[in-house]
């Protein structure tokens, strides 16, 4: 059997999976399969070592709540201190209503809309993280139009190679996301003259599931120079924001720690005579509650190739539940929540009832499975239930947090009638 990868995944005496105790075949048999279960403690924990990393320096934690924008997620980090890296409207009406602090919200995304800024403003978040000379320039209008200054940190593509998959690689000049970093001069001379704008910060992110701390390193330095740049020019700004993107484990990978990606980027910056003073965002989400969650799932039926070809294990989970494997051909550690000590182990493509090749879990994994049974997709808290769809009309699954108190559940799964509500038929098809 396998060792768990996270201190808050256990087995029982009868070698029962279980997250901070609660068995999981448990929770499965109130909540019903699949469910998303996390852990408060886990989150807590990873919260706590990345703000203690820090030690007397002054910063904020900017949780990415697109990782995982659960209401209860988000009151829980909110209650812990946590400030909100937002990338839409809808995440921002998320984050106040589970009270978080207007102020501690930095808003991301290429594309806001005049809604979505207008929105923004009025709610007085913290700053607006700028990603293109058109969206400034939006920006003061309606800045303008509400007779308000609005904060801006231009968030700068510092041409840096995470090391990451390409579709979560974030800080390259071929992205999409943030200004080239060589023209950020002269918008930030632009915001100095704009009466509608004020620059309060540096932004950049570089990626997502990075493992090597070098990267965030060289992404300060590069950061620093053009602070060195404006501070010439007399442009004076209220803190600077180095992004997210800390991998996890999810199966043999080696992350650094909160502690070493803290050092790699305060080694750089507070080595600068003026930066050294100023205030250091992150904004992390999967390091925050990826190894809270699992996935849990029933063996629906078992289809044993019967010479060399491939056995599947067809789960009730599927794609639309966790899109990561097809998406971006992640490996999750998958567990047997109450293994059979008895029965053989045997390979198996854990794959779902979803009408596409591409509905896997997981490849090849050795696991002593009979119909009937629970599996467990570990480090399943961040971009799971987030990124969850309806393909092929499934109701998305129900979630799951687990405390000293015991398991309650803070989403319901959702009904076949729900996913029609906001639907109807035209009386021309009557």
């Amino acid at each position: 059997m396998t060792a768990l990868p996270y201190d808050h995944l256990t087995r029982s005496a009868d070698q029962t999976l279980c997250l901070e105790g609660c068995a999981l075949d448990q929770i499965a048999a109130e909540f019903g399969t699949p469910t998303y279960v996390y852990s408060r403690s886990a989150i807590e924990r990873a919260y706590t070592e990345l703000t203690t990393a820090f030690g007397d320096r002054p910063h904020r934690i900017c949780y990415a709540v697109k990782a995982n924008s659960n209401l209860a997620i988000l009151a829980l980090l909110a209650r812990l201190g946590a400030g909100f890296d937002i990338v839409s409207g809808g995440e921002l009406a998320r984050v106040l209503k589970a009270g978080g602090a207007a102020e501690k919200i930095v808003f991301s995304g290429v594309g806001k809309t005049r809604d979505e800024i207008e929105q923004a403003l009025r709610a007085g978040v913290g700053c607006l993280n700028v990603e293109s000379e058109a969206e400034l320039a939006r920006i003061s209008e309606v800045a303008a139009g509400l007779g308000v200054v609005a904060p801006i940190s231009l968030r700068v593509n510092p041409d840096v190679d995470a090391k990451t998959h390409p579709y979560i690689s974030t800080g390259l000049k071929d992205n999409k996301f943030g200004v080239p970093i060589e023209q950020a001069p002269a918008l930030y001379r632009h915001i100095a003259r704009d009466a509608n704008l004020k620059a309060v910060g540096i932004d950049c992110h570089i990626g997502s599931q990075i493992t090597d701390v070098s990267p965030f390193a060289d992404a300060a330095r590069r950061v620093l120079a053009l602070l060195d740049t404006l501070v010439l020019e007399g442009i004076e700004l209220a803190h600077l924001d180095l992004g997210g993107g800390l991998g996890i484990r999810y199966t043999d990978e080696q992350p650094p720690s909160a502690a070493d990606w803290v050092d790699a980027v305060t080694s750089v910056i507070d080595r600068h005579p003026i930066a050294r003073h100023l205030p250091l965002m992150l904004e992390p989400g999967k390091f925050l509650v990826g190894p809270s969650g699992v996935l849990l799932s029933r063996v629906e039926y078992l289809k044993p190739h019967p010479s060399d070809g491939k056995s599947f294990a067809i789960v009730d989970a599927a794609m639309n539940d966790l899109v990561r494997p097809a998406l971006y051909g992640s490996v999750m550690a998958i567990e047997a929540v109450k293994p059979d000590p008895v029965m053989a182990a045997k390979d198996w493509e854990i794959v779902g009832p979803v009408c596409e090749t591409g509905d896997f879990l997981g490849h090849g994994r050795s696991l002593a499975l009979a119909q009937g049974d629970l599996i467990a997709v570990l480090g399943a808290g961040a971009y799971g239930f987030s990124m969850a769809s309806n393909y092929n009309t499934r109701g998305r699954a129900a979630e799951v947090l687990v405390d000293e108190r015991g398991a309650t559940l803070i989403g319901a799964r959702e009904s076949v009638e729900s996913l029609w509500a906001l639907e109807s038929i035209p009386p021309s098809l009557m």
